[in-house]
């Protein structure tokens, strides 16, 4: 596993190492399990949510994790505060699950460069893919060298998979929001990785009135929407203004600047209550 740790200091298995080391990474070539969480403002956001969700993985694989919720989450503290991380991402990884379950814990840049993502629509392609496993995050380095290849050759942020019978399951790194008239399009929950953000979403969807459908959405049917957004992790939520050759125009949907707003008001107010405990 490529060691993309960043800043002073990682932790393996309890001890610091220096980010300039490479103990934990090379002994990561077995099924590996993982989470990568925002730190905004020095906090690491929905934690709670994260470390559930990897404790959960590992479960839907028949493992149990020997690392409880919290120590994980004073881990994650721990790390931050070595680092002074004020814009960046924590990255979990657990592998050997089945043994003894080296944990790695470190900073980095995460899979989007936050500082150089346009706030004002991305540019996206479609890539033929499916996950194994949906519902569980697991390291998958071919498919993702694969992907990324062709993000660079088309300059694009990000790929929508699309599957066997021409659905939009997914982003690569991303849950995926279709926007037709006043509603939310989202393919069905067990086609997709349950990201955080997207239950985040769901939720201020609910408190704006705003209706999300979980219903297939067709490779064929994308000129028909009138908007695209995608939530993740390091980005929050962010238009998709085009997607291959089709022009979307979606950072001037306002029911996505709603949504974008109710993102940022709920991650704001998360920091507020974290800091006040």
């Amino acid at each position: 596993m490529k060691n993309d740790s960043m800043l002073k200091k990682y932790i393996y298995n309890g001890t610091e190492y220096d980010t300039s080391d490479d103990t934990g990474f090379k002994d990561s070539d077995s099924i590996s399990i993982y989470e990568v969480i925002r730190v905004k403002k020095g906090v690491a956001l929905f934690k709670e949510d994260h470390v559930a969700r990897m404790i959960n993985s590992a479960k839907m694989l028949d493992f149990n994790m020997k690392k409880t919720n919290e120590e994980i989450s004073d881990e994650i503290d721990k790390l931050i505060k070595l680092n002074d991380a004020n814009n960046h991402n924590v990255k979990l990884v657990c592998n050997d699950l089945d043994k003894d379950q080296n944990f790695l814990s470190y900073i980095t840049s995460g899979s989007y460069n936050i500082d150089e993502v346009s706030k004002q629509g991305a540019h996206a392609i479609i890539f033929k893919a499916e996950r194994t496993n949906p519902n569980i995050k697991v390291i998958n380095t071919s498919q993702r060298d694969m992907i990324n290849n062709e993000l660079k050759e088309k300059n694009a942020l990000e790929a929508l998979l699309e599957d066997e019978e021409g659905n939009i399951t997914e982003g690569s790194r991303s849950n995926m929001f279709f926007v037709k008239k006043d509603k939310l399009y989202t393919a069905p929950s067990k086609k997709v990785l349950l990201g955080i953000t997207r239950s985040k979403v769901m939720k201020i969807c609910d408190e704006l009135g705003i209706e999300v459908v979980e219903s297939d959405i067709k490779k064929s049917e994308l000129c028909e929407v009138d908007g695209l957004f995608m939530s993740t992790t390091p980005l929050g939520v962010l238009a998709i203004d085009s997607v291959g050759d089709i022009k979307l125009g979606s950072s001037d949907n306002e029911i996505i600047k709603k949504v974008v707003d109710g993102y940022e008001n709920l991650a704001e107010e998360y920091i507020k209550n974290y800091r006040n405990k």
